[in-house]
């Protein structure tokens, strides 16, 4: 049946729910100030605990997920080795990985019985097993020998079927089918169980990904409805989808094809669901996602009003943890009462905290959009049941919980309102609170039940756990005998007045006063915030800049060389705060410089954000460092001399920095030089004069005087080598490529005079090692940000990957798939992943060298790309390592499968003379380590994506062809600034040592 297309409402310029960047206590107060009457902890506490005495006096079984984290609790090394296992060693599809694997991760941990168990003879058994084991496992990746390697493939092998007897308590069934006998069989001994079929766990990465997890979601509403055995989606069991395994660009970014593509999928699940009048709860994903979510959910519940009037299985997840659950539950209630329905709402604590936090951090908002104590959560929790109750007449509240005093002030809140609700767990964990539970109360229960093969799950659902399982977790101490009851079930409603976590404005040690302050960023899917910098880049223009006179550049450095003598006398302490002052200012404009990036260098919203930061960053980090570590300081020596040693700056600087990164890079080199003592000639590459010229005005602004600073704009080969060669110039920081950074060596060594000192960041052909203990999907991830964000014009960029044989099919397709989802085009538009190249010139040499690799390697995929100074993003399979011998500098990926030892991979980087940065993709630790101690490579990125060093956090630059040091934003480059003296005076010339005697005299 074909279907009008969906059409979201339009992108407003007012979100529908608060900002998610709120003070937290101001947040907790009106919740707790909102609270029902009707909550009485102490009555809670009453109610729960018997249900907690009883689960003490009979503990859950030995294979139960609580008694697993009993006994090896993921704090303790045991525990953690346990489920990094379980993360990834069935997915291993070699033997000698697998054994590499756990020998490091077994290698770690000492698995002696634990003596609180309440199962000694089971977890004794199992512990001396796996300590026998690791006598036959390789010492890390090194052991030899026949009997060794199979001894540890024998325990491998063992470790394999635990890890798999472990996914049982994970997951219900590997196909719905069995899910579904598993459920049949659970009711026997619990008639009144219902269930709630999860059958993914990672999102889509590619359309091919997106169209299998649409055929299983479907495939499943069919068995459940030809199993349902009750009528109306309340008493039935039912489904829960996530929109991100049904689209892999579902991002509020993406909101048009939200509507084109993903509506239209997720129809025919609902369409199925509602015939079959079963429940199909859309899942809670991040934050940034909320409202976007939000505007899907009501798209699709007014088609179903219209189609299905008298369905009320449409539900939805609400998190608790987010500082807006309350508000979420409020405007679902409003969607509800618009359409004249009823739906099911399932409240959870939350499952992303961890990158909930890494995001705001990153980020530099302003707060967390989480709470940042868990009895906060708590509270929020109780807030939401309570609103949730109030509701009741067009939401069907599920409380998906496993704490026995929360349960227990539930149904206190529902009985006082006569409210119908239900109850749920995880399957697998919280079977002893709920066995009481119903057998106390009659409440119904859902369990919430994953599906799929174990190595697929596994994985999602372990790092959801290790996000979550703090050991201060109800489950991690409901059978803790050592935690008395009272303080297991005390009350949470007293909020915390701090928040649990330095704000992300104090992530570096910022305390109001003294530290570095983060620089403040945007989130550009909150409404107010992506305007401001929507509307700034619309209204920028870009103003020509008068090119210098190559004629004049000795006139130019003779002045700075007049002023260098005042600007180097200014004191150490007012020269930090000029920059202080400048990095103030840029932050307060940063949506002014975003424009100026946009429409000069090309650069897409999220990377001129992110630019504009790095340059404040750098401002504030070389104020700190220049106050920490150039000022004079007395050293030792004799009795009756001083030795004191000063730093003082060079001269005149010449600092010619590129367009890639116009703003930042420019910034760091000239204010490095700057509060070092120098004057400086700062040339900005010829396509980017514009945002160079604003930040001079801005140093001026700041106090720097118009003597210390130039901008020289004009072409490298005329200007800048003018610069580079006259007398004046005492030291040249350069960043670009490695050709011109030789021929500038060349030069220097060439003048007569002073030895001038060259600080060069260069390109390189940076690669990416995956084993095959990586996660396909996360390597997905990273590779497609490093290899194709900002057209690839990084010179952290990733060039070359390098895929173990093992996995590289599926990685490789995969690849492909994710890289014709990118959007090309106008850098001024959200929606765009990738802009133009800087120019036409750039963009005819990138054609050229693709057109040399479609003649010998194989194509992958190419991205779509529409005219202009495009480059389609491409990724090509090439034989082998060494058949790179340049630096393609746009978004071009080469692939190379390896096999054997991972050594001998990097043998082969290193062979390429290149140092600058190196990605490494593998769950063996030990491995990671080695890898990178055998690199000869400056920035080293493991499990993660290689671009966007941070100031002061991964000080960026390389070796080899790739410059020559110090790294910028790390605490040795500004030494290389300066010059040193050390200046040594008798003080006993006069007829003594004073001191001495008046500390003898006496």
């Amino acid at each position: 049946m074909d279907h009008p297309a969906f059409r979201l409402a339009p992108r407003r310029t007012q979100d529908r729910l608060p900002s998610p960047y709120r003070d937290e206590s101001a947040v907790l107060a009106d919740l707790v100030s909102r609270l029902p009457d009707s909550l009485s902890w102490p009555e809670a506490v009453a109610t729960a605990w018997p249900w907690v005495q009883a689960v003490r006096e009979k503990p859950a079984p030995f294979w139960a997920m609580e008694s697993l984290l009993r006994d090896y609790p993921i704090s303790r090394p045991e525990g953690l080795a346990l489920m990094r296992l379980a993360e990834a060693l069935l997915r291993v599809p070699d033997a000698a990985t697998a054994v590499a694997l756990t020998a490091d991760q077994l290698g770690k941990a000492d698995f002696g019985a634990p003596a609180s168990s309440p199962h000694k003879v089971i977890s004794g058994l199992s512990s001396s097993v796996i300590a026998l084991s690791k006598r036959f496992l390789p010492d890390g990746e090194g052991g030899t020998g026949l009997f060794k390697r199979l001894g540890a493939q024998t325990v491998v092998a063992a470790t394999v079927q635990a890890i798999q007897l472990m996914g049982k308590q994970f997951v219900l069934g590997r196909h719905i089918g069995e899910a579904l006998h598993e459920a049949s069989a659970a009711r026997h001994t619990h008639p009144g169980l219902r269930y709630s079929y999860d059958m993914l766990g990672e999102g889509a990465r590619t359309e091919a990904d997106a169209r299998r997890h649409l055929a299983s979601y479907a495939d499943a509403i069919g068995h459940i409805a030809g199993a349902a055995r009750a009528a109306g989606p309340e008493a039935a069991d039912g489904i829960s989808i996530k929109l991100s395994a049904l689209f892999s660009r579902y991002e509020d970014a993406h909101r048009a094809r939200v509507g084109d593509t993903l509506l239209p999928r997720v129809w025919t699940l609902v369409e199925a669901a509602a015939a079959a009048d079963i429940n199909l709860t859309i899942d809670a994903e991040e934050c940034d996602r909320l409202e976007l979510s939000l505007d899907a959910f009501e798209a699709l519940a007014s088609r179903a009003a219209a189609e299905f009037p008298q369905w009320r299985g449409f539900g939805l997840a609400v998190q608790a943890y987010q500082t807006r659950a309350r508000h979420v539950i409020d405007e679902v209630a409003r969607i509800a009462r618009a359409n004249g329905q009823r739906f099911m709402v399932r409240l959870v604590k939350g499952a992303y905290w961890d990158g909930e936090i890494k995001r705001a951090q990153e980020l530099g908002l302003t707060a967390y959009p989480v709470y940042t104590h868990k009895h906060h959560t708590d509270i929020s929790y109780l807030a939401c049941a309570g609103a949730l109750i109030g509701h009741a007449d067009v939401l069907y509240p599920q409380f998906a919980t496993h704490n026995a005093g929360t349960i227990a002030a539930i149904q206190a809140m529902a009985r006082g309102r006569n409210a119908a609700y239900e109850m749920q767990r995880l399957h697998g964990m919280g079977e002893g609170v709920y066995r009481e539970v119903m057998h106390d109360a009659g409440v119904p229960v859902r369990v919430y039940a994953p599906v799929g093969e174990h190595r697929d799950l596994l994985a999602y659902l372990v790092r959801r756990l290790l996000e979550n399982g703090a050991n201060s977790s109800f489950v991690h101490q409901l059978t803790d005998d050592a935690v008395p009851i009272d303080t297991l079930l005390a009350s949470p409603l007293h909020p915390s007045p701090d928040s649990g976590l330095p704000l992300p404005v104090a992530l570096y040690g910022w305390d109001g006063h003294r530290g570095r302050r983060n620089p403040a960023g945007a989130d550009l899917a909150v409404a107010a915030e992506r305007d401001r910098v929507e509307h700034a880049v619309a209204s920028t223009r870009v103003e020509p800049v008068a090119l210098a006179a190559v004629d004049r550049a000795g006139d130019t450095l003779a002045a700075l060389h007049a002023g260098f003598p005042r600007w180097n006398a200014t004191p150490l302490a007012e020269r930090a705060a000029v920059l202080r002052r400048t990095a103030d200012a840029l932050e307060m404009r940063l949506p002014e410089f975003c424009g100026l990036l946009v429409r000069e260098a090309h650069k897409t919203l999220g990377d001129c954000i992110a630019e504009v930061r790095e340059a404040i960053d750098f401002c504030r980090y070389y104020a700190d460092q220049a106050e920490a570590t150039l000022a004079s300081r007395a050293l030792p020596g004799p009795t009756g001399e001083s030795n004191t040693l000063h730093l003082h700056g060079r001269g005149v600087f010449v600092c010619i920095s590129p367009w890639n990164f116009p703003l930042a890079i420019f910034a760091g080199q000239v204010v490095a030089a700057l509060v070092a003592g120098n004057t400086v000639a700062a040339k900005p590459a010829e396509q980017t004069p514009a945002v160079a010229a604003r930040f001079v005005a801005l140093l001026h602004e700041a106090g720097v005087p118009a003597d210390a600073v130039v901008l020289q704009h004009g072409p490298g080969r005329t200007l800048g080598a003018a610069l580079v060669a006259h007398p004046l110039t005492a030291g040249v920081c350069f960043t670009g490529s490695t050709a011109v950074a030789k021929g500038i060596n060349r030069t220097l060594a060439a003048k007569d005079g002073a030895i001038v000192p060259l600080i060069a960041e260069t390109g390189g052909i940076n690669a990416m090692v995956v084993d095959s203990t990586a996660l396909p999907e996360q390597v997905v991830d990273a590779v497609v940000q490093s290899a194709f964000r900002s057209a690839g014009q990084r010179c952290s960029a990733l060039r070359l990957l390098c895929v173990h044989e093992g996995i590289a099919d599926a990685v490789i397709t995969m690849i492909g798939g994710a890289l014709q989802e990118l959007a090309v085009g106008d850098p001024a538009l959200l929606a765009t992943d990738v802009g133009p190249v800087i120019d036409a010139e750039a963009r005819d040499g990138i054609a050229a060298q693709v057109r040399r690799l479609e003649a010998h390697a194989r194509l992958i995929a190419r991205a779509p790309a529409p005219a202009g100074n495009f480059v389609a993003p491409v990724a090509f399979e090439v034989a082998k390592v060494s058949d790179l011998t340049g630096e393609i500098f746009g978004p071009v990926l080469h692939v190379v499968r390896w096999s054997g030892e991972p050594d001998a991979v990097l043998a082969e980087i290193n062979a390429l003379g290149y140092g600058l940065t190196l990605g490494l993709q593998t769950r063996i630790d030990s491995r990671a380590l080695r890898l990178a101690s055998l690199a000869r490579i400056g920035n080293v990125y493991v499990n993660r994506n290689m671009i966007g060093a941070v100031v002061g956090v991964q000080p960026f630059g390389g070796e080899g062809l790739s410059g020559t040091g110090p790294k910028a934003g790390g605490p040795h480059y500004l030494f290389r600034f300066c010059a040193e003296q050390t200046v040594t005076i008798n003080t006993a010339a006069a007829g003594g040592n004073a001191a001495l005697l008046a500390s003898t005299i006496g």
